[in-house]
C-alpha cells in the first residue's frame, strides 16, 4: 500500500499524508536517508492517526509550506533521451539511441511550489517532467541487479522537473551546467513509498505537464525506452548509489526544444559551430514555447485509477 511522505518547512519536519490531512511523524530524521531508515515510524504515525490514538494533531495540507521530500546533499543522476517521443522530437532514432546518463548538482533541488529562477544570462528556458526514483537500499559498484531484486533498491517515487537552459546545453554540449542552476530541479510534493507489487505497475503511470493550463507533455511509461531495471543494471557497473539518492528517468516529447527539419540540419552541419548555433537560436527566438517570466507550470504523475498518485507540483517562473 502506498504511503505518501511530506516534508514541511515548519511544524512537523516530516508528515504522512492521510487523504487531505498531514499526520506529523515524530522522528529524529533530518535527511531522506534517515527517514527511510525509520520508515516504521511513518507507518505507525499513520496507523495511530486513523485509529484516533495519535498524540499529535493532524494539519490541513493547505496550512503547510512544503519543501522537497528529497534532501540535499545527495547524488542526482538523470537518464538522457529515454522516451520514444522525446527521441523523435530530438531528431534521433529510438531503435539506436543508447542508454546514457548525466549528473546534476543537488544544489539544483527546490521545493514543489518554489519559483523557478532563470539566470539573467539564460535566454531559452525549457521544462522536462520526469519520474524520479528515490534510492532506498545501497547499490554498490558490481552489484548484480536482476528482474527479481531491482525493486529492493527503490524506496519510492517523486515528481521532478529537469529544467534546462538550452542555450547553455547545446553549444557547450554541457548538460551539467545547463541543468544545475539553483531551482532547476523542483521535487515533490510527496515522496510516495511503494512496495514491490506496486512498483510492478510503473508502466501504467502517466505524466502530464501544463504551462498556464495548456498541456505540453502528456505520456505514460509505455513510451519509455530503458526501464528502471536496465538503468540500475547499467549504473551498477560504475556508479555507487546510497539511500536518498535521486534518479531522473527521462522525459517524454513535448518540450519546447525540437530538432530542426532535416534539410536545415544538413545545411547547419556545414557551417562553423559559432555560425551554426547563432542561426539555430535566431530561429528559436520565434518559438513561444520556451518558458516566460510569470509562466505557471503544473506537473502531475499518477496511474489512471489513482492508486499511485504523486500529487501535483506547481511552480512559477521568475526571470532574475
Amino acid at each position: 500500500m502506498t504511503v505518501s511522505v511530506l516534508r514541511t518547512a515548519e511544524g512537523a519536519w516530516w508528515a504522512a499524508l492521510d487523504e487531505h490531512r498531514a499526520v506529523p511523524v515524530e522522528t529524529p530524521a533530518t535527511t531522506t536517508a534517515e527517514l527511510l531508515d525509520d520508515v516504521v515510524t511513518v507507518h505507525m504515525a499513520l496507523a495511530e492517526a486513523r485509529a484516533g490514538t495519535s498524540t499529535t494533531q493532524p494539519r490541513r495540507i493547505a496550512e503547510l509550506s512544503l519543501v522537497s521530500p528529497v534532501t540535499s546533499p545527495c547524488r542526482v543522476i538523470a537518464q538522457m533521451t529515454n522516451y520514444v517521443s522525446h527521441v523523435r522530437d530530438s531528431g534521433m532514432n529510438p531503435e539506436t539511441v543508447p542508454l546514457t546518463f548525466f549528473r546534476k548538482t543537488s544544489g539544483s533541488i527546490s521545493g514543489p511550489f518554489d519559483e523557478i529562477v532563470k539566470p539573467a544570462h539564460v535566454r531559452f528556458l525549457d521544462h522536462e517532467i520526469e519520474l524520479g526514483l528515490v534510492v532506498g537500499r545501497p547499490l554498490d559498484v558490481g552489484t548484480t541487479v536482476t528482474a527479481d531484486n531491482w525493486r529492493d533498491h527503490i524506496a519510492g517515487l517523486v515528481i521532478t522537473n529537469d529544467v534546462s537552459a538550452r542555450d547553455v546545453q547545446l553549444p557547450k554540449t554541457q548538460f551539467y551546467e545547463a541543468k544545475s542552476y539553483p531551482t532547476f530541479t523542483p521535487v515533490g510534493p510527496a515522496l510516495v513509498l511503494l512496495d514491490a507489487g506496486e512498483l510492478d505497475r510503473l508502466s501504467e503511470i502517466g505524466l502530464v505537464l501544463k504551462v498556464n493550463g495548456e498541456i505540453r507533455q502528456d505520456s505514460d511509461l509505455t513510451d519509455m525506452i530503458y526501464s528502471p531495471l536496465r538503468a540500475l543494471q547499467e549504473l551498477s557497473r560504475f556508479q555507487a548509489l546510497a539511500p536518498g539518492d535521486l534518479i531522473l528517468t527521462g522525459t517524454p516529447g513535448g518540450t519546447a526544444l525540437k530538432a530542426p527539419p532535416r534539410p536545415v540540419e544538413i545545411i547547419g552541419a556545414l557551417l562553423p559551430p559559432a555560425m551554426k548555433w547563432k542561426a539555430f537560436f535566431n530561429s528559436q527566438s520565434k518559438n513561444d514555447k520556451y518558458l516566460q517570466d510569470g509562466d505557471v507550470l503544473e506537473l502531475s504523475i499518477r496511474t489512471p485509477d489513482g492508486a499511485i498518485d504523486l500529487g501535483t507540483q506547481q511552480t512559477k517562473v521568475r526571470y532574475a
